[in-house]
């Protein structure tokens, strides 16, 4: 099943604009290694559960997996051959808006080798192009 709210106050939202980096949800906190975003753009909940379910497989009950982007803005698409007028299209995806720089998951438990084959993997699923970083320790 898609990721969704479970609720919402408002069911159509408009589009709006995304500029700039990401300014939170930055940094590598649960993980130790994490696949990061390089240019803005929306992730629906279907492929943010096709990139959970490729780590998850991967990996095989190894380590843990850490998701750190939820869909929570809806888009409406009005139907096929549809005059104009008669309002707005009913809701057909839910998506996460995605900034560069924004960390999508995050992995704990596993070797790097490991990390980088399975990020791999769920980078190919993204429809944006990621990176692969390490957590930074400060002392």
């Amino acid at each position: 099943m898609a990721m969704m709210p479970s609720r919402v106050k408002w069911r159509k939202q408009q589009r709006g604009i995304m500029k700039g980096n990401a300014t939170r949800g930055n940094k590598v906190s649960f993980g130790e290694y994490a696949l990061q975003s390089l240019e803005p753009g929306r992730i629906n909940g279907r492929q943010i559960e096709a990139g959970r379910m490729a780590c998850s497989h991967y990996l095989a009950r190894e380590g843990r997996v850490y998701i750190r982007i939820f869909p929570h803005k809806s888009f409406s698409k009005k139907p096929l051959e549809t005059r104009m007028g008669t309002g707005k299209g009913e809701p057909e995806f839910w998506a996460a808006e995605v900034k560069p720089g924004t960390i999508l998951f995050e992995i704990a438990g596993v070797d790097e080798a490991i990390a980088k084959r399975a990020f791999s993997r769920v980078a190919y699923k993204m429809p944006v192009k990621c990176r692969f970083v390490k957590r930074r320790h400060t002392l």
